[in-house]
């Protein structure tokens, strides 16, 4: 049920992708457009051209080939994975859960310092990379943590914790809710707050200039979520045949999304813009903005928050604790909304504290 995977693109696709991208017809630009328009095209042909001529997928599939990948059916849908063994042989299993426009890439760089106390089990999302696009309907937050507790079972977790930010951080708190058996935890570093109204809370300056900006979030649906969430499978049209296309669609996000300190390379950018592009799951991706309103049962299992500064919107601290049992939460003054790309060292420590302190008091409540 259970086979081992090894990524191998053939280099047809590959020679496609740069015969593509040397064709493209580029639109013009207004003079000093800056950002006023959306992405500035002299940065866009900078990065067209880099992917074409310098970037080296076979270099970056090589190195991802070194990890221990592996694919499964669930539910009828293909999922890929990367599991990682500690060499703790009683360590905690954790599930790490990547978003919207991320990929299981997102983790590279937590992996080692997070498996040296956890083992790690890292899938790409249905509808997303080597999972491979989704063929029917309904694949939505719920239907995917049901797949995840499968999964686990299938590798032999009977107790396990999950990450995830962004999509993964719904995810994983679904998880929590249909396996409260199972799941020990749930880390997150995305965790919208809306305002409640007449709620009787007493907010700082700092929590109100946050809720603030979830207002303007709601109030200004931003405008790729709003096409993805309506027609997906038409924007999915525009994105699987044009490189272009699905390299601004994405960068844009790493652009408004990072902190401006963050220094996520164009090699790991694209390499995770070419496992969209290799996989054609453009539309497939993008139907879980479609599918993901869905209402879910809220968390009932421990919860730990990392909050990051410059994410797109962060969380308020009384108004998450009306909802769900937190137990860990931390505050950085630098990071974005890829922190496992931007702030890895920040981001493994936190889940590192969260869940050992879980394991910790757990035993201490059993000895008692």
């Amino acid at each position: 049920m259970i086979k081992p995977f090894r990524i191998d693109i053939p280099q047809a696709d590959l020679d496609d992708l740069a015969d593509r991208l040397s064709r493209t017809r580029w639109p013009n630009e207004v003079a000093d457009a800056g950002w006023d328009y959306g992405f500035p095209l002299a940065r866009l042909k900078e990065l067209a051209e880099y992917w074409r001529t310098g970037y080296d997928w076979r270099e970056h599939e090589a190195r991802l080939n070194e990890l221990p990948h592996f694919t499964t059916e669930i539910d009828g849908q293909n999922i890929h994975f990367v599991h990682v063994r500690s060499t703790r042989p009683d360590a905690l299993a954790l599930i790490l859960t990547h978003g919207w426009p991320g990929s299981f890439l997102e983790f590279l760089d937590v992996i080692e310092p997070l498996s040296r106390d956890f083992h790690l089990v890292i899938p790409s999302i249905p509808g997303y990379g080597f999972s491979g696009p989704t063929h029917e309907r309904g694949w939505d937050i719920v239907r995917i943590a049901r797949a995840w507790a499968e999964l686990m079972r299938r590798l032999g977790y009977e107790r396990y914790g999950a990450q995830g930010g962004d999509f993964g951080s719904g995810i994983s708190m679904a998880l929590g809710a249909v396996a409260p058996e199972q799941v020990v935890g749930v880390h997150v570093n995305y965790l919208p707050t809306r305002p409640v109204p007449d709620a009787d809370i007493e907010l700082s300056e700092t929590d109100e200039a946050r809720l603030d900006k979830v207002r303007r979030l709601m109030a200004d649906r931003p405008p790729y979520q709003a096409l993805q969430a309506l027609t997906p499978q038409t924007i999915g049209y525009a994105l699987t045949d044009s490189p272009v296309g699905q390299l601004v669609w994405i960068a844009e996000r790493f652009a408004q999304w990072t902190d401006p300190r963050s220094q996520i390379s164009d090699d790991r950018m694209l390499t995770n813009i070419s496992l969209y592009w290799l996989t054609a799951t453009a539309a497939s991706s993008a139907r879980l903005h479609h599918d993901a309103p869905r209402r879910i049962e809220p968390c009932p299992v421990p919860m730990g928050v990392a909050v990051f500064a410059h994410d797109i919107t962060q969380s308020v601290r009384p108004l998450a604790e009306r909802l769900y049992d937190i137990r860990h939460w931390s505050e950085f003054d630098r990071g974005g909304h890829f922190a496992a790309m931007e702030v890895p060292e920040l981001l493994a420590e936190d889940i590192r504290d969260f869940f050992l302190t879980l394991l910790k008091n757990d035993h201490q409540a059993a000895t008692r």
